[in-house]
């Protein structure tokens, strides 16, 4: 009696080739994560080698070695928490706006930020890295919160009204912060350092401040991912499904706030990470959220990390603020980014 053969279902072969597609570029995104941790504690105006960064880990280097790469760690981990802050409220806020082109400074939290440096240094005494991280923290959460009440009026948020919300705020903003930096040189001079982004001049105890706001941040945001793809098919159809597109905007809004808020006190307002690994994640593994904000928790830091790294090396031994080389990395995605919109109108 001859013997068939039954096939599997068609998309029984297409889910496992995609779950492994998916599961190799998690290995992937991990490994160049690894990757660059290990250049960041590595490379600088003194490169020191993978020998010896083992060596200070096991306690056997010698002594100034040990300082040269234990004066990185702080850096490191604030790349890898400014980077995943970022990557996911850009995330968040292309999700909540369906527009490819938001970013977090649409919130006004950049300006906010620097407009509460800015006071505190003019008439507050505020300076050093820590004193300034204390001062850009509140008022980078209440431009977000300002923002979001301004676009929640009347009958419900509306992405327009948060956009136009946020330009205002930060054209005001923008306003006073030239007043005073212009009649007060000794509070340029210190805004000017703080305002191009750097994770350098840091230590743990940023990273130890900003850190709570940044977990919650993240922590919101996972929970919002099947509200996220609800919403991407259309206010009707999200809430055909249960979902509820005013909670969800609500709440990305609120996780993207404190994601930026804790990245921009921490190491200034970098720009354009928000922007651009949105698109790289978008384009690897497609439009599901929850593997969005997994894949841009490891893109964002990725990207920062190897951007700090190229500026600590190209102008030895003095070095570019990371926050000038996302901006050359940056400006390309954007123009890409214009460009695949035109293509799909």
């Amino acid at each position: 009696m001859p013997t068939t053969t039954v096939a599997p279902p068609s998309g029984a072969g297409t889910s496992r080739t995609g779950a492994a597609r998916l599961a190799f570029l998690l290995l992937a995104a991990v490994a160049a994560l690894a990757l660059a941790l290990c250049a960041s504690v590595m490379f600088g105006s003194r490169s020191t080698s993978f020998g010896e960064v083992l060596g200070v880990l096991r306690g056997t280097a010698d002594p100034n070695v040990t300082v040269i790469i234990e004066s990185r760690y702080p850096r490191t981990v604030l790349g890898v928490l400014a980077g995943l802050s970022l990557a996911v409220a850009g995330t968040l806020m292309q999700g909540v706006s369906r527009n490819p082109l938001a970013e977090p400074g649409l919130l006004g939290i950049n300006a906010g930020a620097s407009a509460s440096i800015v006071a505190a240094t003019a008439w507050l005494g505020a300076s050093g890295a820590t004193d300034t991280m204390w001062w850009a923290l509140p008022g980078a959460l209440l431009a977000g919160v300002l923002v979001h009440v301004i676009g929640s009026a009347g009958t419900g948020t509306s992405v327009v009204r948060l956009v136009l919300a946020g330009a205002v705020l930060t054209a005001v903003l923008m306003a006073f912060i030239q007043a005073v930096t212009l009649s007060k040189p000794q509070v340029f001079d210190s805004y000017r350092y703080w305002v191009v982004g750097a994770l350098g001049g840091r230590d743990f105890e940023v990273f130890w401040s900003v850190l709570p706001f940044a977990a919650v941040g993240f922590l919101l945001a996972l929970a919002l991912g099947p509200g996220l793809n609800a919403l991407a098919l259309g206010d009707a159809s999200a809430v055909a499904l249960g979902s509820h597109p005013g909670r969800t905007r609500g709440g990305g809004l609120l996780a993207a706030t404190l994601l930026s808020a804790a990245a921009t006190a921490a190491v200034g307002p970098i720009a354009f990470v928000g922007l651009a690994v949105p698109h790289v994640v978008r384009a690897l593994v497609g439009v599901e959220f929850r593997v969005q904000i997994l894949f841009s928790a490891l893109l964002g830091p990725t990207l920062l990390l190897l951007a700090d790294v190229v500026g600590r090396v190209v102008m030895r031994p003095t070095e570019l603020m990371v926050g000038v080389v996302t901006a050359f990395i940056g400006a390309p995605a954007l123009l890409i980014a214009v460009r695949r919109m035109r293509s799909t109108t």
